[in-house]
């Protein structure tokens, strides 16, 4: 069957995963412990993020979870908030994050609009910060459907969030691709009846997308070509 749609993930594929997420958990991490080394080494290994080298580590919670899940594994160490009020500082504070496209994303979207493709975006963060990342990376008009996993439809790694994407673009599963850094991507994917594609711009390697993909690719840029073969 032809492709005539790409569901993106977010983070670690339409953004490079390190140079976006790196700095803004230090940050954010620095902020939540309020200047307490001891209790900000704790949440760092609760993360799995490395404080020495200021990045995640490839097994850490973060690459893949929603906010919620996030903010459940934080709260037993954020003593002045509540963990409804932790998951709401997360999705604000990662709608600010500095980011790093994976590739010029204007014009590599462009090129997929004018093949005639449907284009959607589906992440495990928060809807207000895929919309809030999109809209500030100039991009955010070229998706028919933007979901996180608060938007009703449910989350990664299960199918029914793809599914909504095609239900609200008449694009039917087989023809369409989910694209992702994570095995959750792949798995919702499989699970959905989709063409598989997995970037290596997140922290899994290409022996762990690989079994679970039906190409792996370095970054989306390579999509296009991809396509043509």
């Amino acid at each position: 069957m032809p492709v005539d749609a790409f569901l993106f993930d977010k983070d670690g594929t339409l953004f490079d995963f390190s140079a976006t997420w790196n700095s803004w958990a230090a940050d954010m991490l620095a902020q939540l412990s309020q200047g307490d080394p001891a209790r900000a080494a704790e949440m760092a290994e609760a993360v799995s993020f490395d404080l020495a080298q200021q990045a995640f580590r490839a097994d850490s919670l973060v690459i893949a979870g929603t906010n919620g899940e996030v903010a459940a594994v934080l709260a037993p160490f954020v003593t002045q908030m509540q963990e409804a009020e932790l998951e709401r500082f997360l999705a604000k504070s990662a709608a600010t994050a500095a980011l790093s496209e994976a590739v010029p994303l204007a014009a590599f979207l462009d090129g997929l609009l004018a093949r005639g493709k449907v284009l959607g975006v589906m992440t495990n963060d928060a809807e207000v910060s895929a919309i809030s990342q999109l809209e500030r990376s100039g991009v955010l008009d070229r998706f028919a459907f933007v979901a996180g996993f608060d938007s009703g439809h449910g989350a990664k790694p299960d199918a029914d969030p793809l599914l909504a994407f095609c239900a609200a673009t008449g694009v039917a599963p087989e023809q369409t691709a989910m694209v992702g850094d994570s095995l959750h991507d792949l798995i919702a994917g499989k699970a959905a009846g989709m063409t598989r594609i997995g970037v290596l711009t997140g922290m899994a390697a290409l022996g762990d997308l690989a079994p679970h993909a039906d190409v792996v690719l370095p970054h989306i840029g390579h999509i296009p070509e991809w396509l043509d073969r």
